[in-house]
């Protein structure tokens, strides 16, 4: 099932890069007491996640902090170390915290997974869009596969 609008985020573990190499943070340090923007992306590199999504929240990151988010992350079921690769090759600096659900804990407990097995890319993450408060989905979008018109950085802005 499907997180949705009032439940709570689901527990899990997810790693972000720091200088120090792979650190986890859970979901509870992550949501705890903040407003959080939150988007999934299928895979770090892909061509609409790097062309379109991540940017559009490096771009946006300062619009959406003024509107009462403490900070935003970008999950994708991929290692730390990729995820620290991707926001150096986006210049994501600290505008945007990528973190690696490598296991797909958070993903498939919140209902989120993508089979692209068949593809040959294993389970990933649908694209998603959520705005968190204090562990609390205020609210969730979810794209088609393949298409990316709910879940851009100007689309949660306007749900603020």
């Amino acid at each position: 099932m499907t997180i949705g609008v009032g439940d709570k985020v689901p527990a899990a573990t997810l790693y972000h890069m720091t200088d120090d190499g792979p650190s986890a943070v859970t979901t509870d340090e992550l949501f705890s007491g903040k407003k959080i923007a939150m988007f999934g992306v299928p895979g770090a590199f892909t061509p609409t996640c790097s062309a379109k999504h991540l940017p559009g929240f490096v771009a946006n990151a300062d619009a959406l902090k003024a509107k009462g988010v403490d900070q935003i992350v970008c999950l994708s079921v991929n290692d730390a170390f990729v995820m620290g690769a991707w926001a150096k090759d986006q210049n994501a600096g600290d505008s945007v915290l990528l973190v690696g659900d490598g296991s797909a804990e958070f993903t498939r407990a919140a209902g989120l997974e993508l089979d692209l097995v068949a593809r040959g890319l294993g389970v990933r993450c649908q694209r998603f869009a959520m705005v968190v408060t204090d562990g609390t989905v205020d609210s969730l979008v979810i794209d088609e596969a393949g298409a990316f018109d709910k879940t851009s950085a100007e689309s949660v802005l306007a749900t603020l």
